[in-house]
């Protein structure tokens, strides 16, 4: 899946060090929100593809090239947006 980074900070700053405007904030804010939007549809993708295939066989598994063992590993891996080219 996509990763993102953190929309607010989780380090503190030292006394006195000038932090960045809240325009440049809200700009970069904005790509972080479709990040995570993404990220939470990939997720859906994959939790609906793992509950379609969770229901064949194990022969029907194997037909298709995927095993019981990783079934869930290979949902994720289909629905991520940031590993295809």
């Amino acid at each position: 899946m996509t990763t993102h980074n953190p929309i607010l900070a989780t380090e503190l700053l030292p006394a006195g060090k000038r932090t960045q405007p809240l325009s440049i904030w809200i700009r970069s804010a904005g790509p972080r929100i479709v990040t995570w939007a993404e990220t939470c549809a990939d997720y859906y993708a994959a939790t609906a593809m793992y509950e379609h295939l969770s229901r064949l066989s194990d022969a029907e598994l194997a037909q298709r090239g995927l095993s019981r063992a990783t079934l869930a590993r290979d949902a994720c891996a289909a629905c991520d947006r940031g590993s295809t080219p």
